[in-house]
This record gives C-alpha cells, sequence and structure tokens, in this order.
C-alpha cells in the first residue's frame, strides 16, 4: 500500500502498526511509514490513505454523533442509551458508543430522551418516591455529584440549592455549573472538608461515592447536614465487602450473603454516628459493571435506640433476579 498512512482531521494520537506484524510503536506525532496502517486515538474524523488529506468521509463516533444532532446532551447520555439498546444505525442495532457512523446515515433512538444528564437521576427518584421525600427549598449537598445525575434529579424536584462536591474535575455536566442554584466544588475529598466552605450545613444530603467505603466517611457525611436532615446514600457492595468477595467476583459482587452483610455494616456505622436508617429499597438500575446496588434513607440527629436495626434480609429478598437490575415491588 503506497501513499501516506490514513490521518484523523483535527489531531489526536495515533496508533500505528507495521503491515508485518512484527512492529508496533505509540507517537504523539504524526506517524510516516508508508506499509503501516495507522488508527487515530481521541479523534473523530477519518482521512483517507492516498487522498493527499482530501476528506471523503467525516465518521464520527455514534455517542459523538448522537450528541452533534442533539439527540443527547453528552457522553455520559450517550453511552447510556446505546448500552441500552435504544439505538439505530440505518435501521441496525447499534450497541457500541465506538462505533463510525457517516453523516448521512439514519441514526434513530426509541424512547423518550433522558430526562437527567446520567442514570444516577433515575436512582435518585426512585428514593424519592419510594421514601416519600420532597426537595422543594431545601439546601442540598451532592457528595460524589460526577456528571450529576443526583444534582439534576434535585433542581428538577425543586431544591432551592446544590453544593455539587466530587474529588475529580471536569466531569459535571455543562447545564449544571451555568445553572445559579449549583455551587461547584471539585478537587474536593469529603473528608475534613469545612461546610462552610460548601455553604452548609445543609437541610439534605446525598451521595453516591466510588472507591470507598461509606462507613469511612459517615462522621463526615453526618457532619455536613443539620440534626434531623436526612441523606439519601447509594450502598455499593463492590465498594463496601472485603477484597477476597469482590475478587471472587472480579468486581462484581453476586452473592446475597455478601450484599446483606455490607448493609449491616453500613447500618451498624450509620447508628455509631448518632443516625438511623429509617427505610431501604434496590436501586432499580444496576451499576455499570453488573453490580446490585441500594438506596437508603438515613436520618440524623435521632436516638438509634429507638429505631429498629435496618431489616437486610427482607431488603436482600426484594431484589429479583440478582445481578439484573430487576427488583421486587
Amino acid at each position: 500500500m503506497g501513499g501516506s498512512p490514513g490521518r484523523w482531521a483535527g489531531g489526536g494520537r495515533w496508533s500505528c502498526r507495521a503491515w508485518s506484524g512484527r512492529t508496533t510503536y505509540r507517537s504523539t506525532r504524526s506517524p510516516t511509514p508508508s506499509t503501516a496502517t495507522c488508527w487515530p486515538r481521541l479523534a473523530t474524523t477519518w482521512v483517507e490513505p492516498g487522498t493527499d488529506g482530501g476528506l471523503v468521509s467525516a465518521r464520527r463516533r455514534l455517542d459523538l454523533e448522537l450528541i452533534r444532532r442533539g439527540l443527547v446532551e453528552g457522553r455520559t447520555a450517550a453511552r447510556e442509551v446505546i448500552e441500552a439498546g435504544r439505538g439505530t444505525v440505518d435501521g441496525a442495532p447499534a450497541d457500541k458508543p465506538s462505533r463510525l457512523v457517516d453523516p448521512g446515515q439514519a441514526v434513530v433512538l426509541s424512547g423518550p430522551p433522558p430526562r437527567y444528564v446520567s442514570r444516577g437521576g433515575r436512582k435518585l427518584e426512585a428514593a424519592l418516591a419510594g421514601f416519600g421525600l420532597d426537595p422543594t427549598g431545601l439546601a442540598a449537598v451532592d457528595v460524589g455529584s460526577s456528571t450529576g445525575g443526583f444534582t439534576d434529579c434535585l433542581l428538577q424536584h425543586g431544591a432551592a440549592s446544590v453544593a455539587a462536591l466530587d474529588v475529580g474535575r471536569g466531569q459535571l455536566h455543562q447545564r449544571l455549573r451555568d445553572d445559579e442554584r449549583v455551587s461547584v466544588h471539585e478537587r474536593t475529598n469529603v473528608r475534613g472538608v469545612d461546610m462552610v466552605d460548601l455553604g452548609g450545613p445543609f437541610d439534605l444530603l446525598v451521595g453516591d461515592l466510588s472507591f470507598i467505603s461509606l462507613r469511612t466517611v459517615m462522621a463526615d457525611l453526618v457532619r455536613l447536614v443539620v440534626d434531623g436532615a436526612t441523606m439519601v446514600l447509594l450502598v455499593k457492595p463492590q465498594f463496601e465487602a472485603g477484597k477476597a468477595e469482590v475478587d471472587r467476583g472480579s468486581g462484581v459482587v453476586r452473592d446475597p450473603q455478601v450484599w446483606a452483610t455490607v448493609l449491616a455494616d453500613v447500618d451498624g456505622s450509620v447508628r455509631g454516628h448518632g443516625a438511623a436508617i429509617m427505610e431501604g429499597m434496590p436501586s432499580p438500575i444496576i451499576g455499570a459493571d453488573g453490580n446490585v446496588e441500594f438506596l437508603v434513607e438515613v436520618r440524623t440527629g435521632v436516638d438509634p435506640s429507638v429505631v429498629p436495626p435496618l431489616d437486610v434480609v427482607a431488603l436482600v429478598a426484594s431484589v429479583r433476579g440478582p445481578g439484573t437490575g430487576e427488583v421486587g415491588a
């Protein structure tokens, strides 16, 4: 194959492999070997080899094409609708966000558009309904805000303000960044944070934390809210269970007994900090890796001794089809 190797308009890193299959290299500069087949990383528009740079097909990743056409608000939402099997390209199912599509191809999404910037909003919406909670007029804090699904849900259900806190940066959806009711606190760890810096204390706390146990930050969570406040926490067994239990399932915790142990441990931690779990429910949506998750309603400033412990057996039993994300009524 002669001529220049293909490139991607607008730059981006290349990955190239010689035709012999023996030489592989990566570079942030454009490669030049004439016997290489090249493909990009972090780029979206392909320029065909042998065309002297002439653009012949502006192909894009399916997730980016959905955003360009205004069908979704961001890449998180795009990935979710694609992986849920709601997309077709020229009438054929398309379930991979990385699939390349041409501008002229028919891209169709079935079902209603996503209500929230991420599916986390649907999880919290289910908790608000299931626990009978109304955030109208409340000052809230979203710990582990990420893209902002919980924040979006709170705002759409009438919260007066939301402090969005996350250890990462650049994740919160732009629509939420632009909302005057939202204060953004990036690169902020909940451990040891001064609630005054966040605008607290708060009437309501919601939390979706990853790669950390809720038990290690329970004191910090309780400290951010007023006495008598409500906290809605997402309990993720994969981040609460012991290493052996998590490794056994390659990161997916499928054993209901482990779920029960995790829930009992979280309940004990809550009670040890002058609060109590009032109710619990399985999340109506499984985690991204297939993990069953649980939502709990915590009330602060109460005497735990007058509140019965969480019935973890009944809660675990309410999960229908472990690992499927389906839950009992």
